[in-house]
Order: C-alpha cells, then sequence, then structure tokens
C-alpha cells in the first residue's frame, strides 16, 4: 500500500513551468505503476501522464504532449511531472495516483491510490 501526497501546485502565468511532485510513503513505491490526472470546475477527471514501476515507459495525454514531463525517482519515492508552457486550460486541482497492476493505463478507474490533489491555476 502507498499513499501519494503531492505538492508543488500554484499560480503562474500562461507560459510559464511548475513542477508537481508526489511523494508516496511505503515500502513498495518501485512497483507502482503511476499517474497523473487532473480535474478542471465542473468537469471529469482525465488523464495527463502515467510512467511504469521501473521509469522505462512514459505516456501522455495529447493536449500536454511535448509540455509535460513524468519522471520518477524510487529511490525517494517521489514521482514528478514537470509542466512547461502552461496555458489557462491547464487550470486543475492535479492528482497523483497509484497503480498496483503491472500493466499501464490510463484510466482513473484502474489506479488504487490517489493524493488529495493540488491546485494549478494559469492565469493569461
Amino acid at each position: 500500500q502507498v499513499q501519494p501526497v503531492e505538492s508543488g501546485g500554484g499560480s503562474v502565468q500562461a507560459g510559464g513551468s511548475l513542477r508537481l511532485s508526489c511523494a508516496a510513503s511505503g515500502r513498495t513505491f518501485s512497483s507502482y505503476n503511476m499517474g497523473w490526472f487532473r480535474q478542471a470546475p465542473g468537469k471529469e477527471r482525465k488523464f495527463v501522464a502515467a510512467i511504469t514501476w521501473s521509469g522505462g515507459n512514459t505516456y501522455y495525454a495529447d493536449s500536454v504532449k511535448g509540455r509535460f514531463t513524468i519522471s520518477r525517482d524510487n529511490a525517494k519515492n517521489t514521482v514528478y511531472l514537470q509542466m512547461n508552457s502552461l496555458k489557462p486550460e491547464d487550470t486543475a486541482v492535479y492528482y497523483c495516483a497509484a497503480r498496483s497492476d503491472p500493466r499501464i493505463s490510463i484510466w482513473s478507474s484502474d489506479f488504487d491510490y490517489w493524493g488529495q490533489g493540488t491546485q494549478v491555476t494559469v492565469s493569461s
């Protein structure tokens, strides 16, 4: 079992950058696939990015491809989301999630453990 805790959210102007961190407690963090999702007000939670347990494979939503980078440091039990060239439409609460199944997934229902979320606000 892991418990993700997000940090690094904040307010930034369009074109700026932020790096989100997700520290996950638990001795088996390195065996979990990890993902980032986001939820804008009044909208459904959507997939942003995912990374396999080893960090060898990454996946991105088309809307963030080329701008966001997911990475992980298993020695620190942490996964990151580097967000560049931010746009107002990136404004949302960002959630970190862990999936124990070794198969990669982009569906929120496939993830087992969730953080509380961190707010990202991008102004124009």
